[in-house]
């Protein structure tokens, strides 16, 4: 039997989808609808540049220009139905899936001191217990509280953590203490049982279980996916796991599908819901509106799988010399439809409560015309209204 085909147009669309890229962007979105969105995407990526705003603003907005940053504070900070952890990144993630963020924490303890170790990370395995009993007692702190073993002059770099910033942070990666809030964009760390909201703090699953979810949960968002992505998607599990996993699935559940590249290159050999056909068929539209990404979208994060589905190579460029640069420092893909079709350098000149374009380039073969200039000033206005600045500046 042939393995079918699936079209690019389709896959891409597919993909939107399933990252919440095609519903209305207009559609009023309350807080519990903010915590389904997140929990449908599966996580929103924290980083601390705020060259236009944050990224997780960024990232939400780009699905829904009603969203408001207060809701996620409270879900975060208030109700403990978001937490803040690691999935290939400092991620903020659905509660309902802290449960099997315990295989994580029980995997990264031996990995993670092994490694911070080499990094000639010494000292702060001693400081774990007098942490954990310090903020048992006085409650949640910052890094900075517990400095007393820094040198004169430590900066905040990671190549300047003290040995109890480092326990911290270790405390935090394994899961016996949580991130509270952050001030500043600092974290304030606490133990999990008074952040995470109560109904949440379930014994983990057994390890098939475990397995079992990670992998049909990430296939769920990206629609069809190798073995590979699908192991990627949460960094949860190994490429072995993953692969395992498809391997014993009955035909009934899993598929596979040769999903076509948009460079018309041999389709890529993928696995798929044995319902895909009625998923795709059942598709809507993109909105045919421009939107800026921010370059840690989770639609984006896998740099191969984007280029083969849009034919868009993308890096983000803040770790590239100057000199070297082939468009700027903090460069944001701009989407249209289902296309990606170009990027633009933005920043928010707070001082000057002006939102500047830098620099703005096409993808080859699209066209600057009056119609898609027209839509890019008018997402330029929308951003602007959510910074706050007060003129657009070209």
């Amino acid at each position: 039997m042939s393995t079918p085909t699936v079209s690019n147009t389709l896959a891409r669309n597919l993909l939107l989808h399933r990252q919440g890229l095609s519903a209305p962007p207009k559609t009023a979105l309350s807080k519990q609808g903010l915590l389904e969105l997140i929990e449908n995407i599966g996580f929103v990526q924290v980083d601390s540049i705020r060259t236009v705003e944050r990224a997780h603003d960024m990232i939400l907005y780009a699905r829904n220009q009603t969203y408001r940053p207060a809701h996620l504070k409270q879900l975060l900070e208030k109700d403990g139905e978001l937490f803040e952890n690691w999935t290939h990144d400092a991620s903020i993630i659905p509660s309902a899936f802290y449960r099997y963020w315990r295989h994580r924490f029980s995997r990264e303890e031996a990995a993670l001191a092994e490694r911070w170790r080499k990094w000639n990370r010494t000292g702060f395995e001693e400081k774990f217990d007098e942490i954990l009993a310090f903020v048992e007692e006085k409650g949640c702190c910052m890094s900075r509280e517990l400095r007393g073993d820094a040198a004169p002059g430590d900066s905040a770099g990671w190549w300047d953590w003290h040995p109890s910033k480092t326990a911290l942070e270790y405390l935090w990666r394994t899961g016996a203490l949580a991130v509270a809030r952050r001030e500043g964009f600092q974290k304030v760390y606490d133990l999990p049982h008074r952040v995470i909201a109560s109904h949440h703090l379930e014994d983990a699953p057994d390890h098939d279980a475990f397995v079992d979810w990670a992998c049909e949960s990430a296939l769920d968002r990206l629609g069809f996916a190798t073995h590979g992505e699908i192991a990627a998607f949460w960094d949860l599990i190994s490429p072995a796991e993953a692969k395992a996993w498809c391997e014993r699935q009955h035909p009934d559940d899993l598929v596979q599908v040769a999903v076509e590249s948009a460079d018309g290159s041999k389709p890529k050999l993928s696995y798929a819901r044995s319902t895909y056909e009625q998923a795709l068929a059942n598709l809507p539209s993109a909105p045919a509106r421009l939107r800026v990404l921010s370059p840690f979208d989770p639609m984006i994060r896998d740099r191969k799988r984007t280029l083969r589905l849009f034919n868009f190579d993308y890096r983000i460029e803040i770790f590239v010399p100057e000199a070297k640069r082939q468009y700027g420092y903090y460069v944001f893909p701009l989407l249209e439809g289902d296309k990606l079709i170009g990027r633009i350098d933005l920043k928010h000149e707070r001082k000057d409560g002006t939102l500047v374009t830098k620099g703005l380039w096409f993808e080859p073969k699209v066209k600057p015309s009056a119609g898609r200039m027209q839509r890019l000033e008018a997402e330029l206005e929308r951003i602007r209204r959510f910074t706050g600045a007060e003129t657009l500046v070209s």
